[in-house]
């Protein structure tokens, strides 16, 4: 398990499926990500009992420090020439949404990419209208890297997908205590 200061970061679990399932399936939960069709319990329960390749994937469940499952995170496609990942995260317990446990959900996974698995760049995609979500990431010290115009139909329109970024000495300048020594 990785702790951080609101959250801790562990193994996805077979026991997570259901609410894994109900979370993918609420439109207000997905509405920003790339989920678009209805998954059946029987691919979900699939998913959460995978066995999955740690120097590619790494995917991890987020529960309160009370252990209270509330959503998922990982790190994927992992490339170790390049020690670079693409960082996705799920609050999908929308009781928990606003109240901080996404942003240190990402400072503990950006410690632990950066310090424990050497990891030199982490990047990741927002849709252009999920400002929440670009607010953390602004905050956690993400630079925004690029824009790939109408690179998503969403709600009837086309809309902008944001790159963001961010580098080891970047986070470790603004996070020195969130660097987890490799």
């Amino acid at each position: 398990m990785i702790r951080g200061e609101r959250v801790v970061l562990r193994a996805i679990e077979a026991d997570d499926a259901e609410r894994c399932h109900t979370w993918v399936n609420d439109r207000e939960v997905t509405r920003f990500l790339s989920l678009r069709f209805p998954i059946p319990m029987a691919d979900e329960r699939r998913w959460t009992e995978a066995t999955r390749d740690p120097s590619h994937d790494v995917e991890l469940a987020i529960d309160t420090l009370e252990g209270t499952h509330i959503g998922n995170c990982g790190l994927h496609g992992i490339d170790a020439v390049a020690r670079r990942a693409e960082l996705g995260i799920l609050i999908g317990d929308k009781a928990h949404w606003g109240q901080g446990f996404g942003t240190d959900a990402m400072l503990t996974l950006c410690g632990f990419g950066f310090g424990e698995m050497n990891l030199h760049r982490i990047y990741l995609r927002v849709i252009g209208f999920n400002q929440r979500a670009i607010a953390c990431y602004e905050k956690c010290g993400f630079l925004h890297e690029g824009r790939l115009r109408q690179a998503e139909f969403r709600e009837g329109a086309y809309h902008d997908m944001l790159i963001m970024g961010i580098l080891r000495d970047e986070f470790g300048a603004k996070w020195p205590e969130r660097l987890r020594p490799a």
